[in-house]
């Protein structure tokens, strides 16, 4: 071999291995696909060139890429435009199609070479003719290359078209650069081989989280949507954080990995709560367990009324006035009433509940009735057990129409009607609340606990802060503002509007978007969440952009943003 002969060897060899790297490192489909093609027509100089990759149902070849210079054509990868031609079919009647080439090609496994394609009779090039026909073009040499994967798989076939010469003229493809071209289209099918597998991990990770979070939505008839909505607000005001040109978020941006980081935590930010009781989350009453225990009360209320109607009937029976004994009668059932109303009321958690409203629980609870069946039997495994440590007192016997029993102790939970009634506010007791707000705990443990890649170790931090308050009072870590990264406090403010405008919670009422904004003002004004990112959430209309596309029109009110601009960006904005 001569000095220039294996110079020439020396460079094709090297270009063939930088890429190979190139290709590995290029994460961008698009690109890749069109880096395959282009650096093939470069080594061969060909005039035209098209990639096709198999279909899902491997049953054509699609196009993917192509190139002619001479016609100016470049469609499909990253130029935005689509190409109009169907699949090239892999079989007609159920046998593999051999007449055209690049299916013959991926069915042969092996690469065709053809010096001129209107001499050739082993293909159908008729629809080549009638694109040249309708160009002016001439097709003439093809070198049609099948891409083999390291499965021994078919995963799609190069072809190019028309050789140049020195001087631009159309030759065949010399066979011996051929070597070369089947190198680089090896490499391109280990190249796009990995990038697939990598893409499919995506799509199964993230069809993972997102089951996640529907699972979690879908636990509750009540919260159901909160998981999918905080990530549309996150990704909202992160943009707006990354739009930013002035002021503290000038110079915060996040790149594709980032994005994809930040995209994970929001979705996976309440995984903790597949362990949080159903009945803990959806509780819209105080007495409200597995089902809401109003209806016992109520039974016992019932029998308060039979026995004061029995006792009426007995009066009239051993001779006393029965107008007086109708006039007893209806006071003690109006009594009742009355006592019914408040106890039903109460259950609701809808207002305040003071010293005297307690008290006066005690006391309705004082009643007594008289139970005449064994409350011991019929009782699960796990109810056996407690009431064999506790065994109730053999009837009849009576006992207070509001109780609170051992059997109502329940691991660490208290279920006692009194105890439960007597909540001061809303629905839910201490040991509740603790429950809910030990979801973000799990949530920190179920997340910490999975080996993420390193370009995603920050995805507990960012879901675990979002009941975190700028001044250290938050959970579950009790984090301050500077121990926090922005998109971490971004969720914070995301869940916060979610939460105060969802349509869908059984213990409030959807509330508008003035009111809550004037509530998250006041959050500002307490420390609790990050009043550079509100005053940005509220100047970039995320709030805006939100409630039309989620909220209800009632909702939906008018809003003036100075009302509840941070003071330091009220006086910004006066000073400017």
């Amino acid at each position: 071999m001569s000095t220039v002969g294996r110079r020439h060897g020396e460079h094709m060899f090297h270009r063939l291995v930088d890429l190979g790297i190139a290709l590995s490192a290029e994460r961008d489909h698009e690109k890749l696909m069109e880096m395959i093609l282009l650096e093939a027509k470069e080594i061969y100089r060909a005039d035209g060139g098209t990639l096709y990759l198999v279909t899902d149902d491997e049953q054509g070849l699609s196009f993917q890429i192509m190139r002619n210079d001479s016609l100016d054509i470049a469609m499909g990868g990253t130029t935005g435009k689509s190409i109009p031609f169907p699949p090239v079919p892999l079989y007609r009647d159920g046998a593999a199609n051999m007449n055209n080439v690049a299916s013959a090609v991926y069915h042969n496994r092996a690469p065709s070479n053809i010096e001129d394609a209107y001499e050739e009779k082993s293909y159908d090039f008729s629809g080549t003719k009638k694109f040249d026909e309708t160009t002016g073009y001439r097709s003439k040499s093809f070198l049609t290359v099948p891409m083999i994967n390291t499965e021994g798989e078919v995963t799609g076939v190069l072809q190019l078209i028309n050789a140049r010469d020195d001087g631009d003229g159309t030759v065949p493809f010399q066979p011996a650069l051929q070597p070369m071209i089947e190198a680089l289209t090896s490499q391109a099918a280990v190249a796009l081989e990995n990038q697939l597998l990598i893409q499919q991990q995506r799509k199964l990770w993230d069809s993972l989280i997102e089951m996640i979070a529907a699972s979690i939505d879908d636990k509750s008839p009540y919260t159901g949507g909160h998981c999918q909505r905080v990530p549309v607000i996150t990704k909202l005001l992160t943009q707006a954080a990354c739009d930013s040109t002035d002021g503290m978020f000038a110079e915060f941006t996040l790149n594709s990995d980032e994005w994809y980081e930040l995209h994970v935590a929001a979705w996976l930010h309440d995984c903790g709560k597949v362990t949080t009781p159903e009945y803990v989350v959806d509780k819209a009453s105080k007495l409200e367990t597995i089902y809401n225990r109003i209806h016992e009360i109520r039974t016992r209320f019932e029998v308060l009324r039979r026995d004061a109607e029995i006792e009426c009937l007995k009066a009239k029976l051993d001779g006393s006035d029965p107008a007086e004994a109708d006039r007893v009668f209806a006071r003690k059932v109006a009594e009742l009433e009355e006592e019914y109303a408040f106890v039903a009321d109460a259950n609701v958690g809808g207002e305040f509940m003071n010293d005297a409203d307690v008290d006066r629980l005690k006391a309705i609870g004082g009643r007594t009735w008289t139970r005449h069946f064994d409350k011991a039997r019929g009782l699960s495994p796990v109810e056996a057990m407690r009431a064999k440590a506790n065994p109730p007192a053999k009837p009849p016997v009576e006992e207070p129409l509001l109780g609170d029993l051992p059997e109502h102790i329940v691991g660490k939970y208290n279920q006692g009607e009194l105890y439960n009634l007597g909540i001061r506010r809303g629905t839910l007791t201490a040991e509740e609340r603790e429950t809910i707000n030990d979801h973000i705990v799990v949530t920190l443990k179920m997340l910490e606990s999975l080996p993420f890649p390193k370009k995603m170790r920050r995805v507990p931090e960012y879901a675990g802060g979002h009941h975190e308050k700028m001044d250290g009072t938050g959970y579950p870590r009790g984090l301050v503002k500077e121990d926090m990264s922005i998109p971490a406090r971004i969720m914070a403010i995301a869940d916060i509007f979610e939460a105060l405008t969802a349509a869908d919670r059984p213990y409030k009422k959807a509330k508008t978007v003035s009111e809550s904004l004037k509530i998250m003002s006041f959050m500002v004004k307490d420390r609790h969440i990050d009043p550079d990112l509100f005053a940005l959430f509220l100047r970039s209309n995320v709030w805006k952009d939100y409630a039309d596309q989620y909220l209800e029109p009632f909702q939906i009110d008018p809003v003036d943003i100075h009302d509840y601009l941070p003071a330091a960006e009220l006086l910004t904005e006066k000073a400017g």
